[in-house]
């Protein structure tokens, strides 16, 4: 058994109930998991000096889509000029992705992966999406599997050119889902005007919980729809997006586990109004944040940034951005064993080269991660 003492910690967020931020803080691993929390300097095989640095959770990135080909810039300088987002960009990324190569979707997904881990991402949740046939969304979470154990089956993203809607649904319920699901923890289904219907996204995800996989679903980016009631009454963990919600929604949302996923990437990169974070966390509800890369409307793996954007636009505290970038991403991802650093948790920590996890919003853009350990 290999012992390493963290100390000279400044401040070190925990997210324990009782004491969830301690000052002049040390803690103990223990063969990848957290030991000991405290003060003062215990005796270990190895010693990490924090030089009195910030220490909080690794941050926990519950919405990506990392296994695609291809870039889409053009049409971020074409809305930043004024023209809306729509969902149907998601078909170019198809086509460039089908006529990738395994190595060429695995080397991306690596660099993007890594790209998430040196700015503080220890856990990271990575769907399919962009292959819309059964061998192409197989070989997306094939791969995604290789990168992480939260892998999504989102065969369920949009129709694919030259399909009918109820042609495609019987492929994504029947051999799309008996080639993906031994390979995914979650399905996923874009419930959305120019995606799917609330009708067609219920008999998608039915299919995939009686395959043994945990619900997730996208809603409420384009306006409302009954697709955030849709997830609470089916108990998928997270429901994506909440840009537009209802009062009933917020109401269901608040009396469910189920977590609302905030993506504020999404509106930086398509100038949609932000979701209120206020709102639902005055109401009760478990709030979580996440980059959503993909290559059409949020190209980007910096939980810093969305923190910045959370505290900046969406009416979060630091503290309660913070938690929802960590804790309340493992909620989303129903996971006990990452987000936090009590005892028994997964030794996943970031040092912050600041004195405080404020700086994450005060300093937006600064590359304030100096060191991750990961249990």
């Amino acid at each position: 058994m290999t012992t390493t003492l963290v100390d000279n910690i400044g401040l070190l967020v925990t997210h324990d109930e009782e004491r969830p931020e301690r000052t002049d803080a040390a803690l103990v691993i223990e063969d990848g998991v957290i030991a000991w929390v405290g003060e003062g300097s215990p005796a270990a095989d190895e010693r990490v000096d924090a030089g009195g640095r910030c220490v909080i959770p690794g941050f926990v990135d519950s919405h990506s889509h990392l296994v695609f080909a291809g870039d889409r810039s053009d049409e971020f300088e074409a809305r930043m000029a004024g023209r809306a987002y729509e969902a149907g960009g998601i078909r170019r990324t198809v086509r460039l992705t089908r006529a990738a190569t395994d190595e060429q979707l695995l080397d991306n997904a690596r660099r993007l992966v890594a790209e998430a881990r040196a700015q503080g991402t220890t856990t990271i949740e990575i769907k399919s999406g962009y292959g819309l046939s059964v061998e192409d969304e197989e070989r997306s979470v094939r791969l995604a599997a290789l990168l992480t154990p939260e892998v999504t089956f989102l065969g369920a993203h949009v129709v694919p050119e030259g399909m009918g809607r109820d042609e495609y649904v019987d492929l994504v319920v029947g051999g799309m889902l008996d080639a993906c699901a031994p390979h995914a923890r979650w399905i996923d289904v874009f419930c959305e005007t120019g995606a799917f219907t609330v009708e067609e996204s219920r008999r998608i995800l039915s299919a995939g919980i009686e395959r043994g996989l945990g619900a997730r679903v996208h809603a409420g980016q384009l306006g409302e729809s009954d697709g955030v009631r849709l997830a609470v009454e089916l108990g998928a963990a997270s429901v994506d997006h909440c840009t537009f919600l209802s009062d009933d929604d917020v109401e269901a949302l608040a009396g469910s586990d189920t977590v609302a996923t905030l993506l504020p990437g999404a509106e930086f990169s398509t100038r949609q109004p932000y979701p209120d974070a206020r709102r639902l966390l005055d109401a009760g509800a478990t709030v979580a944040l996440a980059c959503d890369c993909n290559p059409g409307s949020s190209f980007t793996t910096s939980m810093p940034l969305m923190v910045a954007l959370a505290v900046r636009e969406m009416g979060m505290t630091p503290a309660e951005a913070l938690r929802a970038a960590t804790l309340g991403g493992a909620a989303a991802l129903r996971r006990d064993d990452v987000g936090h650093l009590r005892v028994g948790a997964r030794a996943d920590l970031v040092l912050l080269d600041a004195p405080t996890y404020v700086h994450l919003a005060y300093r937006p853009g600064v590359p304030l991660v100096v060191g991750t350990l990961a249990g």
